[in-house]
């Protein structure tokens, strides 16, 4: 029989059986991993982003499959953890838009609905990497376009994209030449097959095989992150030499309210602002915009906003005035003592890390905020906002030390109150380095700045244990074997923790190193830190070395060298 349309009821249905496929799945592909490490999340992420999106489609009332799917969308992104979740994110918005105004949709609508969803994929991603999920929603979607111009019928569409995805996936080896090294698949994209499967088992009232697949090692997404950008702070100047002197900020909600008479398009929206003013700030989704814009004329401001939607929330600061205080306050009494101490700018830095140890050294550093994660544990986008959006400052840095909460920032920093900056730390040394260089009597753009710098100027090295046996890098692993991993790369084996540590510093350390800070988990002890200390000594007495009870899981140990 025919299937022409997908209704609401049998979308939701879709949505409920690809979220149950991955929760089952996940610890599969969290498994497909090219480095036999302990610590393969893509399948943890995925699963619990794409959750996120079926627990906002089953709130959501409404009676169309565009408004459910948007639903999905926004979700998937206030949930969306590590790339592959921010990746997913971004393929479901890309999904929504093209069914958008739609109440059920047909085969041509499927179709174009997996077309916007891979070439937003795309666009969301700075260098797309193929060999990734990427390849595979790309290579799906191409296949619904050809199938459509041949049926209307909406599930055996659906089987041939899924059955493409699948094919592309079998391909991601001869793409990304670590992968084909261990002779394993993309698990991301593998996810994305998981999805999709279930999406067409749905369509074609086939039992959904939710059934957990047999482990058969395979690999993590490597897509390439984004970089994003930026946020005006003032300084202690001159009232008068302040050009535009309203921060202006305008939360509207598009479409809503009896003033709307324009239809939301970003970049005409955008354009008539940017001749109002500078450090202009425009982030939307489908219903709410955000504005933050320095102007002499906050009016305008309110006025343009107000025809493309009803204001959900209005703030203008006379950045003039606030100066005018600060050099007040800095004036001498009588006694030629400034009459209160002027403090720093409001900022709260923010830290993501695992282990109470870990978290205690950043705090010392002057981190005000930490979020309990990392490896295994990627945050999600709902949990940075949370954490930036109640911190009660005025702007936020975070430091993800993970490259694979990069995308989760950047999405969070579209989303938060205040203005968030992301130093761009990929491990535990490197965001303790960046720490070093935060000087609060600077402006949050010059201290990002120099964080981002001093990433430069660390080396990184963890000791965690293999999984199973594999070959990798011309090296012969076998489980349980203790592996020393500097800067993401595998480079000493042994079978004993303390061995394998001083091989690796060794490695790591040259005539310039200075300082070698040593941080033991809870699976490691303070006397086998201080074995390795020693060793180091032995090796060149003039290096200063620290040690520190991290309290951090699936890493004994974790080294920087300065």
């Amino acid at each position: 029989m025919t299937l022409t349309k997908i209704s609401t009821k049998k979308f939701e249905q879709m949505v409920q059986a690809g979220s149950i496929n991955l929760k089952n799945n996940a610890d599969f592909i969290n498994s497909l991993n090219v480095f036999p490490v302990p610590d393969g999340d893509t399948g943890t992420n995925m699963n619990l982003s794409f959750s996120s999106g079926y627990d906002y489609v089953v709130k959501d009332n409404s009676t169309s499959i565009s408004e459910k799917a948007n639903a999905l969308a926004k979700g998937l992104l206030m949930g969306a953890r590590g790339n592959s979740g921010v990746i997913l994110s971004q393929i479901f918005r890309g999904f929504a838009n093209s069914l958008d105004g739609i109440s059920e949709a047909d085969a041509n609508d499927y179709a174009n609905a997996v077309l916007v969803a891979a070439k937003t994929a795309y666009s969301s991603v700075m260098k797309p990497t193929e060999g990734t999920i990427l390849t595979v929603i790309r290579c799906a979607a191409k296949k619904g376009q050809d199938i459509v111009k041949e049926t209307n019928d909406v599930a055996k569409l659906a089987d041939e994209i899924a059955e493409e995805a699948d094919k592309a996936l079998k391909t991601t080896p001869d793409l990304l030449p670590v992968l084909k090294e261990v002779n394993v698949v993309d698990s991301g994209g593998q996810g994305l097959v998981f999805v999709l499967k279930s999406f067409a088992d749905i369509l074609n009232d086939r039992e959904v095989n939710n059934d957990v697949v047999e482990n058969n090692d395979e690999n993590e997404s490597m897509s390439t992150m984004v970089d994003e950008e930026h946020e005006s702070v003032q300084g202690k100047i001159n009232p008068e030499d302040i050009v535009y002197g309203y921060c202006t900020q305008v939360m509207i909600r598009i479409g809503k309210g009896k003033q709307v008479t324009r239809k939301f398009d970003y970049q005409q929206f955008y354009d008539y602002l940017s001749n109002l003013g500078d450090s202009l700030l425009v982030i939307n989704d489908d219903e709410i915009a955000k504005v933050h814009v320095h102007t002499e004329q906050p009016g305008k401001v309110i006025s343009w906003a107000q025809t493309f939607g009803d204001l959900a929330n209005v703030k203008i600061d006379n950045m003039r005035l606030q100066q005018e205080e600060i050099m007040a306050k800095d004036q001498p009494n009588d006694n030629g003592k400034p009459e209160t101490e002027v403090e720093s700018p409001d900022t709260a830095i923010i830290s993501v890390s695992s282990g109470e140890g870990i978290q205690k050294l950043f705090k010392s550093l002057g981190v005000t905020n930490t979020i309990n994660g990392g490896q295994t544990m990627n945050p999600s986008t709902q949990d940075i906002v949370d954490v930036v959006n109640n911190s009660n400052a005025k702007k936020a840095i975070i430091l993800p030390n993970n490259k694979n909460i990069f995308l989760a920032a950047e999405q969070a920093s579209k989303l938060t109150d205040i203005p968030l900056l992301v130093v761009h730390s990929k491990n535990i040394s490197q965001g303790l380095s960046a720490m070093f260089s935060y000087n609060p009597d600077e402006s949050i753009e010059e201290n990002v700045s120099m964080m981002e710098d001093s990433l430069d100027y660390v080396s990184n090295g963890q000791i965690t244990v293999a999984v199973r046996d594999t070959k990798f890098n011309n090296l012969d692993i076998k489980k349980g074997n203790y592996m020393g991993i500097i800067d993401g790369e595998i480079t000493v084996l042994d079978d004993n923790l303390v061995e394998a540590s001083i091989k690796m510093i060794k490695k790591m350390i040259d005539d310039d190193s200075e300082n070698v800070t040593i941080i033991y988990g809870s699976d490691s002890s303070m006397d086998e830190a201080q074995k390795i200390s020693d060793a180091i000594s032995e090796i060149d007495d003039e290096i200063e070395v620290e040690v520190h009870e991290g309290n951090q899981p699936v890493y004994p140990l974790i080294v920087s060298v300065e």
